[in-house]
């Protein structure tokens, strides 16, 4: 989707003495990443903003990098191919990076923070004229969520508890975002979670109504998804790592400060027209992984029997990756 702009042959000599141009950006080859190409696995979701922003701003391109994206269902589904190489970094939930890590199962390192929710950004949502109008009417139901065992399943579990139910008084159903507004509106579940930009068309198109906002009370401000590695690939190629943090900090920084370039970026990998783009409630992007936010996952998950015995994040994070 991006890539390096070849230098001439003049420049490339002279990169084994100095940098070409003195630009302070620019990249020595002798410094250059391991790995020049790799491959991003991501939802198509507003989170990784930065990412599309990071392309077309040239910032992969300025740290040496040529960048491909591939659009996947689910952190927890596309893990396999973090394993086996044909994605290099993987965005992913960061209940699915915990999962894997506490298990022995995948050895990954988070090297880069995606998104904290913020209210609006996911909604437990129900079909128009449904009967269940509270959580607590959930008992029994068949609620929806894009992969089992992640993010969506424990955010509605720790949901549930205050309406005292259990994650086992539900049934979780798996269904892409994309197909979770009409798997609400057929009957195949009864409530589905639904991110932006997915519970605004529902709401629009089907008339689906908010049951509750996801992300509130003890869970207001809870980090949703991050950047991941392997383990042998951040040992492998540290400076591709170090390169790809640069070019997705400077990304975010400018997301942060100019929601018109999150707008822009959303066209490239999403369907979402501009109209809709525009009105969208973005969460908070961050530039660095806070160990101790991200902790509160671990904690959640042992809470609620997802991990046996307590995780300490910090042991996972690439160098980097916190600032």
């Amino acid at each position: 989707m991006s890539g390096l702009r070849f230098l001439p042959a003049l420049c490339v000599a002279a990169l084994l003495l100095t940098a070409c141009g003195g630009g302070g950006n620019s990249v020595q080859q002798t410094n250059g990443p391991e790995k020049a190409e790799i491959r991003i696995g991501m939802l198509p979701l507003p989170e990784v903003a930065p990412i599309q922003i990071a392309i077309d701003k040239g910032y992969f391109a300025a740290e040496g990098l040529k960048v491909e994206t591939e659009l996947i269902s689910g952190g927890a589904a596309a893990m396999p191919d973090l394993v086996s190489s044909k994605l290099d970094v993987l965005h992913s939930n960061y209940v699915s990076a915990l999962l894997a890590s506490a298990s022995g199962t995948v050895k990954v390192k988070i090297v880069g923070d995606a998104y904290a929710a913020q209210p609006g950004n996911f909604l437990l949502m129900t079909k128009k004229g449904s009967p269940i109008t509270q959580v607590a009417d959930l008992k029994g139901r068949t609620v929806g969520v894009n992969t089992l065992n992640n993010i969506s399943t424990l955010s509605v579990s720790a949901l549930l508890k205050p309406a005292g139910l259990r994650p086992e008084d539900v049934k979780f159903v798996e269904r892409p975002f994309p197909e979770m507004a009409g798997a609400l509106e057929s009957g195949q579940v009864d409530a589905a979670l639904l991110p932006e930009p997915f519970h605004q068309a529902a709401a629009k198109t089907l008339g689906a109504v908010m049951l509750s906002d996801l992300f509130t009370g003890s869970l207001a401000d809870f980090p949703i998804a991050g950047y991941l590695v392997t383990d042998t690939f951040a040992q492998q190629n540290p400076k591709t790592v170090a390169a790809f943090q640069r070019a997705l900090r400077k990304a975010t920084e400018l997301a942060r400060s100019d929601s018109a370039e999150v707008t822009a970026a959303l066209q490239k990998y999403t369907k979402i027209d501009q109209a809709t783009a525009s009105t969208m409630k973005l969460g908070g992007f961050s530039t660095a992984v806070d160990p101790a936010r991200v902790q509160r996952v671990a904690d959640l998950m042992l809470e609620f029997g997802y991990l046996k015995q307590r995780f300490e994040v910090s042991s996972i994070l690439a160098g980097g990756a916190s600032g």
